[in-house]
């Protein structure tokens, strides 16, 4: 039985590069960092000596160096720079921590422990944009509270305001949000096709394939599958979202399982619409107590008028939480909704005068101007 050819090693350019360099003559690691980096949806030079190394040294974002090449590099006198990893399989051997220092590495990854490391390093890597988006939750208090109708009135808002944005559906169960906005015809990725991530999901492999309203690229369920959502996927497919983003706002579940409760624990805040009735408030206080398990900032936004005539300090001093915003009834929702119009799409709309105070709150930048 023979074994199968090495894998010929990519030839680099010939001058200075912006990609990640790998340096290494073993095969078989240099299989594992190119599917690594392919995951990350990146392209990386490979070379197989310290000497043709030195040509990609400086310019390189990224340098992985296999534990193999690590006394050729050192005795070629490569400088000491940031950037760089050692790269091992070998968890037993004690010389590597050495070997680290005299390389001057930053990280020693042993694979296959350090696999979603690695690709997250190669995403950071190569995505220059270093901008992490505001992460707003938005759950109902009840059922039909009317959560989904403002989180996309919270995203068209933003938009508004020039910021970069995304709408995460993250209720399994609430029918996927892509048919509220009328694209559930539209091609684009869904949470089902994302059961593979492997690691963080680059900006640009995962908001260039979802389907999207305008500017908006909407992360929805869909209406068919019964494929389970791991707290892994969730946390990958947020983390790449925010990446590179102003904005991320999700509709949330109001009992979440494992997976939302991720979700939940990203969010920065998480409002809470409650209607200013008797049992929406009784109902909403279970919710809250939920929410309030997973993040440090919950709000309430209050729908008036109620048949008790409720005032929104009423329900916020039984919930307990501070009051985001007052929602009131608005005769053009539902019509607009049966001609395709997504809610708070009317600037003037009372869903968009609160979608503009929350992101004020936010200290997002307002860029609009009244129509």
């Amino acid at each position: 039985m023979t074994s199968a050819p090495p894998v010929p090693i990519p030839a680099p350019e010939s001058g200075p590069t912006t990609r990640p360099l790998v340096v290494t003559d073993e095969p078989p690691l240099l299989d594992d960092l190119l599917r690594l980096a392919a995951t990350a949806g990146v392209t990386v030079d490979a070379v197989a000596d310290a000497d043709l190394a030195r040509r990609y040294w400086n310019s390189a974002p990224l340098i992985l160096v296999g534990a193999d090449r690590v006394p050729s590099c050192v005795a070629l006198g490569l400088p000491r720079r940031p950037g760089i990893v050692l790269v091992s399989s070998d968890l037993d051997d004690g010389g590597v921590w050495e070997a680290a220092v005299r390389l001057g590495a930053e990280h020693v990854a042993f694979l296959p422990d350090a696999e979603d490391w690695l690709i997250g390093i190669f995403v950071d890597a190569t995505e220059p944009d270093q901008r992490y988006g505001t992460v707003v939750g938005v759950v109902g208090g009840r059922g039909g509270a009317g959560a989904t109708s403002l989180a996309i009135a919270l995203t068209l808002a933003s938009l508004r305001r020039g910021c970069d944005t995304v709408l995460v559906d993250a209720d399994p169960l609430g029918g996927g949000i892509d048919l509220a906005l009328g694209i559930e015809e539209r091609p684009g990725m869904r949470w089902p096709d994302l059961v593979s991530a492997h690691g963080r999901l680059p900006r640009r492999a995962l908001t260039g394939t979802l389907p999207s309203l305008g500017e908006l690229p909407v992360l929805s369920w869909d209406r068919t599958s019964q494929t389970t959502i791991t707290p892994s996927v969730m946390t990958s497919a947020l983390t790449g979202a925010r990446r590179g983003n102003d904005l991320l706002v999700v509709d949330l579940p109001r009992f979440p399982d494992l997976t939302a409760a991720v979700a939940m624990q990203m969010a920065e805040l998480i409002l809470v619409v409650v209607p200013a009735e008797v049992r929406a408030v009784a109902a909403a206080g279970r919710v809250c107590d939920t929410v309030n398990r997973y993040c440090a900032d919950v709000r309430v936004v209050v729908r008036l008028p109620g048949p008790a005539r409720l005032q929104a300090d009423v329900v916020s001093d039984a919930l307990g939480l501070p009051v985001a915003g007052i929602l009131r009834h608005d005769q053009g929702l539902a019509s607009g909704l049966e001609r395709g119009e997504p809610p708070g799409g009317r600037r003037r709309s009372s869903l968009a005068r609160v979608s503009g105070q929350i992101l004020d709150d936010l200290g997002l930048a307002r860029s609009d101007v009244a129509a």
